[in-house]
């Protein structure tokens, strides 16, 4: 019964989830020595292992005094690709070597003239698939010779597996968390006592030495 119901957990989640749309935004041209400083990152989690499909359409043409460079990088320092120059459609594609959040990272800089454009810029359409959605399915329905059902089938049974895969993570994480907490109450809780116990002991060990030192005075 857990397994059919995170079964259908995952089937609601995905039936739950919007359908995805390319990011699109407008970068401008800056000189060189800003473009680190006008850098703009999209920013991605991915698991270890998984396919990851990088989409980027953008506009302009080489020779319009723009140069718009890509850098591919997650945070655990993995290079994944720095293409130079970019316009019109590219895929770029990787396979993950960490989970990790990724960046897919856009400077645009001036390389010329730029035809008295004011304010020189590149419109970009980013879009990045991740593990399932990441695989051709067309090609994959051709080499197989699958019917269209059983192609989004197939697709939607990954999706779930990923889905199912993220929630077990998910809880494995929280797991190790609950059990962190737990041994940091306990360590607490026994630093308290020992605490306790010490401060104890300094006021009777006090109480001792002051009655001592007034009876050898003939105080009391």
């Amino acid at each position: 019964m857990d397994r059919l119901s995170r079964l259908l957990s995952a089937i609601l989640l995905l039936i739950a989830l919007p359908l995805a749309a390319a990011l699109k935004f407008e970068i401008h041209a800056v000189q060189p020595h800003d473009a680190n400083k006008y850098e703009r990152c999209i920013r991605n989690f991915v698991a270890k292992d998984q396919l990851v499909v990088v989409t980027a359409i953008v506009s302009g043409y080489r020779g319009d005094g723009q140069t718009l460079n890509m850098h591919i990088r997650d945070a655990m320092g993995n290079d994944y690709g720095r293409p130079k120059d970019v316009y019109g459609e590219n895929r770029y594609a990787f396979t993950s070597h960490a989970d990790s959040a990724f960046d897919v990272c856009f400077q645009n800089v001036l390389s010329g003239s730029t035809s008295g454009t004011a304010n020189p810029s590149r419109h970009v359409e980013l879009d990045i698939d991740i593990g399932a959605d990441a695989k051709d399915w067309s090609a994959i329905q051709a080499s197989e010779k699958l019917k269209p059902v059983e192609a989004e089938l197939r697709r939607i049974e990954e999706v779930i597996g990923e889905i199912v895969s993220d929630m077990d993570y998910l809880r494995a994480r929280e797991q190790k968390l609950r059990d962190t907490n737990e041994s940091t109450n306990e360590r607490v809780k026994w630093f308290a006592f020992c605490t306790m116990g010490m401060l104890v002991g300094l006021g009777v060990w006090q109480i001792v030495y002051l009655r001592a030192y007034f009876r050898s005075k003939h105080l009391i």
